[in-house]
């Protein structure tokens, strides 16, 4: 989830959506591309090492970067944990990876696909009956495969007036342990009219995945983050990743998150945010990571450990979003290719507090992982990618 424009697109032709706040709560912006590069000339990850401190000169508290290449790990951390405690990131903490929680559902739905216990095609009724339904909306029309691509045309609930205002503005500091649930959010955002018919634009929504964590568990009988923990997280060893549910805590080692909220401006003092309540994200984006798991479980996905040849075909086959810096998007997963050719799969993710973003070579032998422990202060993190990839 990523301070980024997003664009409603209708056919080919785009309505330019309100531009999505620096800090707001949910929004995420997948992305990414594949052939690998060489290694940037001079000395090693110099142009990372420099891109690194530029985002701590303009405000971020601290960055950690984990990199591979070819089987080469490389970490560094840059400025400090915590602004009343000096001292590096941990470049093993854990954090909120907001966003990319939508890969790791993506991959449970493709993988009840794979089990013949649900179909990309099915319409959203069948698997939740009168919940996508009224003020335009039919969930008839809109299918499972439309939810997890962004082509539903579904409001996003984030970007409710009175909503935003307490997740991501203002308004913020005094109602981040406020208790959300996922069929409250969702009747927020349909009480909007849908941004467009299904299957005739793209927009980024996370209603789609609410609903999304929603068919997961009508068709299993469990909770989605249950599903998640059996199904990639044991199998892969992801001990450090984790799905907080309404624990407000993040567990240990970790550091601490800020956030500037809107209106505040430059010099205006950063919030610590570490610890909030992650039900307006759930399956959306509440999970909590690390660098090397992220890593992992990106390679993993990728390498066809996770899913059947078919499926992952599924995941990767993209559609066009209109936007410039979003590339492609294909099923809780996005396609960018950089301005030296190298294409990154990947998506990122941004809640109070934090700013994270993976990007994968499709043949596996080079990742990268970001995570910004502030909110509000930078726009994105391409430049990182830019300078691990193309070297400047």
């Amino acid at each position: 989830m990523g301070g980024t424009v997003r664009r409603a697109v209708r056919g080919v032709v785009g309505r330019r959506l309100p531009a999505v706040l620096a800090s707001l709560t949910l929004v995420g912006q997948a992305w990414a591309a594949a052939p690998a590069a060489p290694l940037p000339a001079g000395a090693p990850h110099a142009a990372t090492r420099a891109a690194m401190a530029a985002v701590v000169r303009a405000g971020v508290p601290g960055v950690v970067a984990r990199t591979r290449a070819d089987g080469r790990v490389w970490g560094a951390a840059s400025g400090t944990a915590a602004l009343t405690a000096p001292g590096p990131p941990r470049q093993r903490g854990r954090f909120r990876i907001g966003s990319i929680t939508k890969t790791f559902v993506a991959t449970v739905v493709l993988q009840l696909e794979a089990e013949h216990r649900l179909r990309l095609s099915d319409p959203v009724e069948r698997r939740l009956p009168g919940v996508v339904r009224g003020y335009g909306y039919d969930g008839r029309r809109i299918t499972v495969r439309q939810l997890l691509n962004h082509t539903s045309g579904i409001f996003d609930y984030t970007d409710d007036p009175a909503l935003r205002r307490r997740l991501s503005e203002r308004e913020f500091p005094a109602h981040r342990f406020a208790v959300h649930t996922p069929s409250s959010l969702v009747a927020t955002a349909l009480a909007h009219r849908p941004l467009f018919a299904p299957g005739r634009g793209w927009s980024y929504s996370n209603t789609n995945y609410l609903l999304a964590g929603m068919v997961v568990e009508r068709v299993t009988g469990h909770p989605y983050a249950d599903e998640i923990e059996r199904r990639v997280l044991r199998p892969l060893h992801l001990r450090a990743t984790s799905l907080p549910g309404r624990s407000s805590a993040l567990p240990r080692p970790m550091g601490r998150g800020y956030v500037r909220l809107p209106g505040e401006g430059g010099g205006s003092a950063l919030h610590d945010v570490t610890a909030l309540s992650p039900t307006a994200a759930g399956a959306a984006g509440e999970m909590i990571s690390t660098t090397g798991d992220l890593d992992a479980f990106l390679r993993a996905l990728l390498g066809g450990r996770l899913l059947p040849r078919r499926q992952l075909a599924e995941m990767l086959t993209t559609v066009d979003t209109h936007t410039k810096d979003a590339g492609r998007y294909g099923l809780g997963i996005g396609e960018r290719t950089l301005s030296c050719g190298v294409t990154l799969w990947g998506h990122d993710g941004a809640v109070p507090g934090w700013m994270a973003a993976v990007g994968v070579t499709r043949d596996g032998r080079r990742s990268a992982v970001f995570v910004l422990d502030a909110l509000g202060v930078v726009r994105g993190s391409r430049p990182l990618f830019e300078a691990e990839f193309c070297g400047g």
